[in-house]
């Protein structure tokens, strides 16, 4: 007995000394995570970046880790807020207290995975989302629109210059098939100087791409996907960003954007920018001779554009309080706008005019109110409401006819396209309101609702006598959704949502064979949709993203009203029905200095009452466009991206896309039993194989410390597509040829960016570019840009 109380005292002095071996080996760190708006953050995640040490904070905020001491940076993050990263010392067998404050992610993104060249995965979101950063791009003269070509499946098409036309392309849908917010705020009816290709790079601090499936917080009706612009925001004391560039075709683009954020709460912004260029680049075509009356379009002439002067102002500003009891951000809003526009030619190149333009203004007044935790716990709310005046002469009163050599003669009767002088007044109210409700750390309900209510009214400067005039266009939609997320693990997590669209829609038909008689007509239209998605981490750096979505896109005014000058709608289109699949792998790795990233997506769509754009001939040789309904059009490709960096000094990468949009009608009419010859053909006029790379160097310090150079070269390829269907036996005259495109950019920056000094050469190969059939785009061009950034903490 005695032998075993003996080793039993062994066993138990050696136990004590190796517990309290390992606690003087040991720290504890705790604190509490607190909400910059006064609060805590409860079930927040807590970890020591590197390590495997890491929990949850509790309902009151509070957490506490034992980890072995050393030096760790500690990272916390929260659904809603931005995540903070802090370096800590952790000294052996001592207690590290570190409160942490969270900043509010108002556009409740998620989680972020940064790669190499500013563009980030939104991490823990189910949805297949990226987003762009900016910061990189703003000693550029690009656009946003410009910006966004650099994201995997992405193609901008224009039709001419600065100010022209411009579509967005996502995974196959382009046009009205993807929709444009602004700090979540949808973008219908704002008018052109607020068209992507009009706003600077500058404006934004990031661009968040949603493909194919799209959160209800949105609450839209898109099929493609969503593009939000995030402004720059929660900016610390005063700032001012200032640019001014000069380039080829006589072009000027000036910005400023200054603010400041006062202790109490209070803040104030302005943001200005304006764009003007003469357009007076060379093209290739051919021309009408005026004394046969004909175009020989086998003689091709290089002629310069001598109609086309483009101009646009634009002034934002905002005033309002943020970090409030009873408001995280109340801000009120008002923007002006002004735009005037030279049409140089229709739809298609061969027409030119020399005296038709277009000119407008807007007027937009607005509010935005978000509260996070509003009367308990967990709830948030946010509310956004605009009313936009958009004014907009259409004039075409021209005597004379021209030719692309700036000949001219007089014309029977007065107008080159149609005779008119109309002015539309479209008036457009836009309000949101969203509400998630968190409920522990594993649920988050969402409801949120979308009211759009729009009319038009026209009034001829020349006729007052047209009855169509008398007859307002009005739509009115609502769109109601509802979602749940459920996250009980950190490695994946569930959506599955409903959605209602309700549409009412009221015009002028005409009832006379002479279109002189008109009567109000009205429709209703009313669906429902769903779906669901989800993520999950195959490995720690290895995430895939599968979601489906039974998706509606209501017609939008364009295509229901026409552009009152060279489109025609159609007040009897259908809404487009869509199933929609995705399918994302990502990675994502660190080795040292060494970034990689790649991805790649796989994308379906079986579309019913597809809304197609055509171009359609009109009498004297004229053409104009009108949207119809198709029918069922499927949709199948891929994309592909991968990018890496090293250290501060190197970024590269690329996209490739592949999309097959294909006739999925079987017969000439419902009910015929006659084949259609264009069943499982590609679809017209849509760019279907596409890809883009870029490199970039950094050089820090150069010749001061502080400074930094930069030089980028980027290129765009796209693959020739037919203006027609394939199957119908179109010419090579109707194909838009291969283009492969080069940039290239570089900028010196001085005092830590203070002072910034860019050059660019676009298209330095001097390509013919085009992105729609026989609308040339611009050759080589230069353009140099100064900026300036300061701030109050610089």
């Amino acid at each position: 007995m005695r032998a075993f109380f003996l080793k039993f005292s062994l066993c138990f002095v050696f136990l004590l000394s190796a517990v309290s071996a390992f606690s003087q080996d040991q720290a504890l760190i705790s604190g509490k995570i607190l909400s910059a708006e006064g609060g805590t953050v409860d079930f927040s995640t807590v970890y020591l970046k590197g390590s495997s040490y890491g929990g949850v904070a509790n309902g009151e905020g509070i957490y506490h880790l034992k980890a072995p001491a050393g030096r760790y940076t500690l990272v916390v993050s929260a659904v809603g807020y931005k995540t903070e990263e802090i370096q800590v010392l952790l000294v052996a067998g001592e207690r590290h207290k570190q409160n942490v404050t969270l900043i509010p992610q108002v556009e409740e993104l998620e989680e972020a995975v940064v790669v190499s060249n500013g563009i980030s995965r939104l991490k823990r979101s189910a949805f297949n989302a990226i987003a762009l950063d900016t910061k990189a791009l703003q000693n550029s003269t690009q656009n946003l629109s410009e910006a966004l070509a650099q994201a995997p499946g992405m193609k901008i098409r224009e039709s001419g210059g600065v100010g022209s036309d411009m579509q967005l392309m996502m995974d196959g849908f382009s046009g009205k098939h993807v929709k444009v917010f602004i700090d979540g705020v949808p973008q219908e009816g704002v008018g052109s100087s607020f068209g992507l290709n009009n706003i600077p790079v500058n404006f934004a601090e990031r661009i968040e791409v949603y493909k194919g499936v799209v959160p209800v917080g949105f609450g839209t009706d898109a099929i493609g996907g969503v593009i939000n612009i995030v402004t720059k925001r929660n900016q610390k004391s005063w700032f001012l960003d200032a640019s001014y560039s000069y380039g080829s075709f006589n072009t000027h683009k000036s910005y400023v954007n200054f603010g400041q954020t006062f202790r109490s709460g209070f803040i104030y912004e302005i943001n200005a920018f304006q764009n003007y260029s003469d357009n007076d680049y060379y093209v290739d075509t051919p021309v009408k001779n005026f004394e046969t009356g004909a175009i020989n379009k086998k003689k091709i002439e290089h002629v310069k554009r001598f109609h086309d002067n483009y101009h646009n102002e634009a002034v934002a500003g905002k005033i309002g309080v943020a970090g409030k009891i009873w408001a995280d951000r109340l801000v009120f809003g008002f923007t002006w706008s002004n735009m005037y526009k030279d049409i140089q030619t229709g739809v298609r190149q061969e027409i030119v005019f020399g005296g038709k333009y277009r000119k407008g203004y807007s007027l937009m007044p607005s509010l935005e109110y978000r509260k996070r935790d509003l009367f308990t716990k967990g709830l948030d709310v946010v509310l956004t409401a605009n009313y936009n005046k958009n004014v907009t002469h259409n004039v075409d009163t021209s005597s004379y006819e021209f030719n692309w050599r700036g000949e001219m003669r007089p014309l029977r009767m007065p107008g080159e396209q149609s005779y008119q002088n109309i002015r539309s007044d479209n008036n457009n109210w836009n309000g949101t309101f969203t509400v998630n409700y968190r409920l522990g750390r594993s649920h988050v309900f969402t409801f949120n609702h979308v009211i759009n209510d729009f009319r038009r009214s026209n009034r001829s400067l020349l006729d007052n006598s047209s009855e169509a005039n008398v007859i307002p266009k009005e739509t009115r939609k609502n769109i109601s959704g509802f979602s749940y997320r459920l996250m009980p693990k950190e490695h994946w997590n569930i959506s599955v949502f409903g959605k209602y669209y309700d549409q009412f829609i009221a015009g002028p038909i005409a009832t006379s064979s002479a279109q002189d008689k008109y009567i109000r007509t009205t429709n209703s239209i009313g669906a429902m949709g769903y779906g669901a998605a989800g993520t999950y981490f195959i490995l720690k750096s290895l995430q895939g993203k599968l979601s489906y979505e039974k998706a509606y896109r209501l017609p939008t005014n364009e295509e229901m009203f026409g552009d009152e000058d060279l489109e025609t709608g159609d007040i009897a289109l259908k809404p487009e029905n869509s199933d929609n699949v995705n399918l994302n792998l990502s990675y994502n790795e660190l080795f040292g200095k060494h970034s990689v990233y790649a991805e790649g997506g796989l994308i379906y769509r079986n579309t019913k009452d597809y809304i197609q754009r055509n171009i359609s001939g009109l009498s004297g040789g004229k053409y104009g466009a009108t949207y119809v309904n198709h029918g069922k059009v499927l949709t199948k490709g891929y994309t592909v991206s991968f990018r890496y960096g090293f250290a501060n000094r190197i970024s590269a990468g690329g996209n490739f896309t592949q999309m097959d949009v294909r006739d999925n009608v079987k017969t000439v009419t419902s009910g015929s039993n006659q084949a259609s010859l264009t069943y499982k053909a590609r679809m017209p006029n849509l760019p279907y194989r596409f890809a883009n790379s870029d490199i970039t160097f950094y050089w820090p310090d150069l010749l001061r410390k502080g400074n930094k150079l930069t030089v980028t070269y980027d290129n765009l390829y796209m693959h020739r597509f037919p203006l027609y269907s394939e199957a119908v036996g179109s010419e090579s005259k109707f194909i838009v040829p291969t283009q492969f495109s080069h940039n290239l950019t570089i900028s010196y920056g001085v005092q830590e960016g203070r002072y910034n000094f860019s050059f660019e050469c676009r298209n330095f190969t001097n390509e013919k570019l085009y992105d729609n059939f026989s609308l040339q785009k611009a050759g080589r061009a230069f353009y140099g840009k100064v900026r300036v950034y300061l701030s109050g903490g610089r």
